[in-house]
């Protein structure tokens, strides 16, 4: 290492104190975790040490303000890790993976200091406590107690051991489905065989080729979902077939890559767990915590969603096989689903990329609508440098000029990326530590075309910018005065809400007309294509809404196993398809969107037995849009009302309470339902 001071173990001094890039070197990062350790620990070790009894102030306070290196140091290194690994960070993640698990152990099962809390906590009623301030008590108690702190020494330390075991193995599924992932990436050798694409698409293969070492060659890199988006446009069967093949095999074939020993360990130990925490199986713990309240409750509104999915996606089959003259299997789908919307709606999606050049949809349309609803404007700093050359800095400023957040936003694809697109936080705005302002990220996956080639997105990327975007805007607005509520510290079945909401923007009409324009000849999208996309916007939603479920449920399947059932399990395949079967979604023609061995969301990316979250979500987002629509939409009135009520507080009420306060009642059913086509008529 060299002898300069380690960047992570102070705040940085540029503006909005996003982190100096061009400064930090993995030899930093390990550094920076032990010290940060080392440093929340002694602070842990002062509050519980204290001789005066517990108080908000002494106790809450203090807790709160600890571990900033270590917040700071793991902002950086897992932001990293995700959007720009190599060999080195993958190591250090799987090595560190253990460790953290460790030390929040050494926090959250602390007898000492769930004790203050829990003493604190007898006495709310009594304390002269601001609303924010005393959820922040409820909270830590709810998760402490959860977490197991009331538990003895002996089952803590076998519970410690548990969590630093399923830590170490979702670093390694994670590891082993992206370096899967680029070894399955597949090759063409001529651009014929690659018959449907457009000159971006074929562009951005030969550039992936290129960047291996393949020269003439073409690649096609795999997204995370079972499906590609390429698999619409390619005519020949045998190509679309390699492609699926490819996608669906990932971590399942044997090999130094395979995941399914890792992810039936977890299963079993996650149940392991749940039960000494004394749950029944480690959805029901999971879901303690979080809106949804129990794997009833989830289990109750997937159950009552999947039958009609599944009728609709047989239907819409059937449609297919018909205008196609021969069977349609998962690899074909796309392709004769746009071949039907084409002959029903007249609505080609893959017609409508060269509308949505990727930097008007960026300024023109989500910059564009998140002025007109909330009066923030984006100015771009190329004097600020992000984590890799291609990532772009935006300033953010709110409507009367005051400084609101930067703005991240990296936009293409790459070996060293996992798949998927997300939102990162690398600086949350806190008042008690004096943060005034939000840094956030929005990655995606984007194939990035040769150099002077415009980058044209599909219909499903445009809505990903608009929904990832929503993340953004919920990281920046959040102003909480504890870091624990900063940004997007939501239940987890809540945090998808306000991105949801956000992509009732692409289609709105004032929006779409100042970016859907051609990018040759900057003529707009028509209206009668516009109104055609409206009049099919239920099309195909039984294949959308059943691939969904089918991930949903799986990941439900997977996590309702108690420890006896768990420790049953020995093939993966078969309980994936016993699975599917028991909730009518065994159709192959329709795989879930994430098979086990690839579904990183719930194996190594945090929504375990939550991802049902989505569609809880969505059931606040169908129930705002209707309000947006019934009021105005697009006004800066409606946006105030969603900021200040809603994205603003962060986590620091309870979200449902959040959403009755800005929507007037709790959510209804019934605009999913219609919005997804589920409905009887």
């Amino acid at each position: 290492m060299s002898d300069a001071p380690n960047p992570l173990l102070a705040e940085s001094n540029l503006d909005y104190r996003l982190p100096p890039f061009a400064s930090i070197a993995d030899e930093h990062y390990e550094p920076a975790f032990e010290v940060g350790f080392a440093e929340q620990l002694a602070e842990i070790e002062a509050i519980t040490s204290n001789p005066e009894p517990a108080t908000f102030e002494n106790t809450l306070i203090p807790l709160e303000r600890s571990g900033q290196t270590l917040r700071r140091a793991a902002y950086v290194f897992f932001n990293k890790s995700s959007a720009d690994s190599n060999d080195t960070t993958n190591a250090l993640e799987e090595k560190l993976a253990p460790k953290l698990a460790a030390h929040q152990d050494a926090i959250t099962l602390n007898a000492a200091l769930y004790a203050r809390i829990e003493a604190v906590y007898e006495r709310l009623d009594e304390l002269d406590l601001d609303p924010e301030s005393r959820y922040l008590v409820e909270r830590y108690h709810i998760d402490m107690t959860l977490a197991g702190a009331g538990l003895d020494d002996a089952a803590k330390s076998q519970l410690s051991e548990l969590n630093q075991r399923i830590s170490a193995l979702q670093a390694r599924f994670e590891k082993q489905l992206l370096a899967d992932t680029n070894d399955l990436a597949v090759v063409f050798d001529d651009a014929a065989e690659l018959e449907g694409l457009g000159e971006g698409e074929l562009s951005a293969a030969a550039e992936a080729a290129r960047e291996r070492g393949l020269e003439g060659k073409y690649l096609v890199t795999l997204v995370l979902p079972t499906g590609h988006p390429w698999l619409a446009s390619l005519t020949r069967p045998e190509v679309r077939a390699r492609i699926m093949e490819a996608s669906r095999s990932r971590g399942g074939r044997g090999g130094a890559n395979d995941n399914r020993e890792v992810l039936l360990e977890l299963v079993k130990l996650r149940a392991r767990r749940a039960r000494l925490l004394g749950f029944a199986s480690h959805a029901d713990y999971v879901t303690a915590g979080q809106t949804a309240g129990s794997a009833a409750n989830v289990a109750d509104m997937l159950g009552r969603l999947a039958p009609p999915a599944a009728r609709n996606a047989r239907r819409e089959h059937a449609a297919l096989e018909k205008l196609a003259g021969a069977p349609v299997t998962a690899a074909d789908w796309a392709y004769w689903a746009e071949k039907v919307r084409s002959a029903e709606y007249d609505v080609d999606t893959a017609a409508l990329r060269p509308y949505f050049e990727a930097e008007r949809v960026l300024k023109d349309g989500v910059f564009f609508a998140a002025t007109k609803l909330y009066g923030i404007t984006f100015t771009e700093r190329h004097d600020l440098a992000g984590y890799h050359p291609d990532v772009r800095v935006f300033e953010v400023f709110n409507e009367d000029g005051s400084p609101l957040g930067l703005f991240l936003y990296d936009l293409y694809t790459r070996d060293s990326k996992r798949g998927g697109a997300w939102m990162n936080s690398l600086v949350d705005e806190s008042a008690l530590l004096g943060v005034k302002h939000s840094v956030v990220v929005n990655n995606h996956n984007v194939p990035k075309p040769a150099p002077g080639e415009p980058t044209l997105l599909t219909f499903d990327e445009v809505g990903t910018l608009f929904h990832e975007f929503g993340h953004a805007l919920h990281g920046l607005f959040g102003s909480a005065t504890y870091p624990r509520f900063a940004g997007t510290s939501v239940h987890r079945d809540f945090v998808e809400f306000p991105s949801q909401v956000n992509e009732m923007w692409m289609l709105w009409p004032e929006v779409l007309a100042n970016y859907a324009k051609h990018y040759q000849t900057g003529e707009p999208i028509p209206q009668e294509i516009v109104d055609r996309i409206h009049a099919s916007e239920t099309f195909n939603e039984g294949f959308k809404t059943s691939e969904y479920l089918g991930a949903a449920l799986l990941d439900q399947a997977w996590h309702v196993l108690s420890a006896e059932q768990a420790d049953e399990v020995t093939d993966v395949a078969a309980f994936e398809a016993s699975a599917l079967a028991d909730v009518g979604l065994d159709f192959a023609p329709v795989p879930p969107r994430y098979s086990s061995t690839y579904f990183a969301h719930t194996f190594s990316g945090g929504y375990d037995a939550q991802y049902y979250s989505y569609i809880w979500s969505e059931v606040l987002d169908a129930d705002t849009v209707e309000w947006f629509k019934q009021n105005g939409g697009l006004t800066r009135e409606n946006g105030d009302r969603f900021r200040s009520r809603l994205l603003g507080v962060g986590g620091t009420k309870d979200p449902i309470e959040a959403f009755v306060d800005f929507r007037g009642r709790t959510a209804e059913l019934e605009p999913l339902l219609r919005r997804r086509g589920l409905t009887e008529d």
